[in-house]
């Protein structure tokens, strides 16, 4: 393996302009949550502040319960010590319990979480940072988690959904004989095969099943993982989650900055409502109120006012955060300084800024995420046999395999210096024509817009032309597209880690680690 090159978020056309807006501090007011030593420095003293030991010794013993089953290591019990002193603090990502952990993408936010704790800790030595992994054990849409892609094959496991899916248990075991069929010759097919019959043995819930994978995988670098279904860390949200019932301060909160947001970049991520909690039995619904009543949507459940906050008192596990207000649980439970996730994550959580200076709650930093592609040198050198760089494939393609097709077609310049000659040409006749009758001037104009398209009429025709003829041509171009973005979207957000993992081991987890640069959003690309 080998870094082929690096490309900055900011020259990438499919980073959405609010991410490249927020990492070049074009948006005012969150330039404060920008990664840089001077604003963590604020963040360490914010955060000091709100933090108070009793919320400390609430996590800690979560903490250690929820670790209590699994074999730590060495990193992990003096990380899980060090975070009962006050001056120890975390660095955060979450991701939802995809089976095997999906895209490979959930590993990459993991790493550079891990990789981020120790530059602070390199960084701000006279205080100690943690990295936490939190998993989304309440996301109820069990559809979006429970399969996984490799080059070959796809996963998928069957259970009934509705409820939280981290309680949901691993009922079939097909997807794994399958897995076993595709990795058992390969280098560390046997690795893989045992981590999967372990994670994924039957009985075993999603929430634990992850839990053993994550802590197999990063162990030893000290990760720490947390379930936010707990009735310990959910009775930290009472009063927050009382507020959103009687006064829907989150939506209220939000108004402006999603009003901004939506003027600049056409929509927001996640649009709040006036309640954004669930409520948790066998299934997790929504709460809503018609202004007398709060109802359990799709469960034939109601509330008085009275009733519901009872109910929160008594049994606050049983309230669920929706994507908007996890953020607002997990900063409230956690001595979190920064949290790094995918772009939609980020952007989502731009949205919520001042909600939390309402519930006087330090926002984060937030950092969007790495990218890496892992291409072969055959890829590479196909590309720079077709004229292409490797950057040329995460620009518009169409126009790329147009600069391709045409780069020494004899006629597209000739079309090109003809049409500079006609608009010369009607630009004197507009001129002349300004000082003659009206409808004189409007004709020119009329005329020149139907000289003009055709001009593109032939450019297309040309293009069309040059696709028949140049086919063998086009078609490498498509399938080498295809490789290096299969379904025609980011490998990132396609394949399993397993395709990596299977030829490399452990090395390719640490390989990952040291060519992330955790100052940088940008695109790592590998050559294989």
């Amino acid at each position: 393996m080998k870094k082929t090159t690096n490309i900055p978020f900011s020259d990438l056309e499919s980073i959405p302009l609010l991410i490249k807006d927020f990492l070049t501090q074009k948006i005012p007011g969150f330039e404060q949550y920008i990664f840089n030593p001077e604003n963590i420095e604020k963040q360490f003293e914010l955060k000091k502040a709100s933090f108070d030991r009793e919320k400390r010794a609430v996590l800690c013993n979560v903490l250690n319960e929820q670790h209590s089953a699994l074999e730590i290591s060495e990193r992990q019990k003096h990380n899980l010590a060090s975070l009962q002193n006050d001056n120890t603090f975390t660095v955060t990502t979450g991701h939802q319990l995809n089976l095997f952990s999906g895209p490979v993408f959930f590993i990459y936010k993991i790493l550079q979480t891990i990789k981020l704790a120790d530059f602070l800790n390199e960084k701000f030595p006279e205080r100690k940072t943690v990295p936490v992994f939190w998993m989304a054990t309440e996301d109820h849409d069990f559809e979006e988690i429970n399969h996984f892609k490799t080059e070959t094959h796809y996963y998928e496991t069957k259970a009934k959904s509705g409820g939280a899916v981290g309680r949901i248990h691993v009922e079939d075991d097909f997807f794994i004989s399958e897995f076993e069929n595709e990795f058992k010759d390969s280098v560390f097919g046997t690795e893989l095969i045992l981590l999967m019959k372990k994670a994924y043995r039957k009985g075993n819930t999603l929430s634990e099943a992850t839990r053993i994978l994550v802590q197999e995988l990063f162990a030893d670098y000290g990760l720490l993982i947390i379930d936010g279904d707990d009735a310990r860390l959910k009775n930290e949200m009472k009063a927050v989650f009382k507020n959103e019932l009687s006064h829907q301060k989150l939506f209220e909160s939000t108004q402006e900055t999603v009003a901004l947001l939506t003027e600049k970049y056409g929509k927001v991520q996640v649009n709040p409502r006036e309640i954004n909690l669930f409520y948790l039995s066998d299934t997790r619904n929504r709460i809503e109120s018609d202004g007398e009543k709060f109802n359990i949507v799709d469960k034939n459940i109601s509330f008085t006012e009275d009733e519901i906050l009872e109910e929160l008192r008594s049994h606050p596990e049983k309230f669920s955060p929706n994507a908007l207000m996890r953020p607002v649980y997990q900063e409230a439970v956690l001595p979190n300084l920064v949290y790094i996730g995918g772009n939609a994550e980020i952007m989502y959580w731009l949205e919520l800024k001042n909600y939390f200076q309402s519930l006087q709650l330090p926002f984060p930093v937030l950092i969007p995420r790495n990218s890496l592609l892992f291409i072969e040198d055959k890829s590479l050198n196909k590309a720079t046999n077709l004229g292409l760089n490797i950057k040329d494939f995460f620009r518009n393609f169409a126009s790329v395999t147009k600069g391709v097709l045409l780069e020494n077609n004899e006629i597209l310049p000739l079309l090109n210096e003809s049409e500079t000659a006609l608009k010369n040409q009607f630009e004197q006749i507009a001129a002349k024509a300004e000082s003659t009758e009206k409808s004189f001037g409007n004709l020119v104009n009329a005329e020149q817009t139907r000289q003009l398209k055709s001009f593109e009429r032939m450019r297309k025709r040309l293009l069309r032309a040059e696709k028949i003829k140049q086919n063998e041509k086009l078609e490498r171009l498509e399938n080498l597209f295809l490789k290096i973005h299969p379904g025609k979207i980011w490998q990132e957000r396609v394949y399993n880690f397993s395709v990596f993992y299977a030829d490399y081991g452990k090395e390719w987890l640490q390989y990952c680690y040291e060519e992330m640069d955790v100052e940088k959003s940008e695109l790592i690309i590998v050559s294989i």
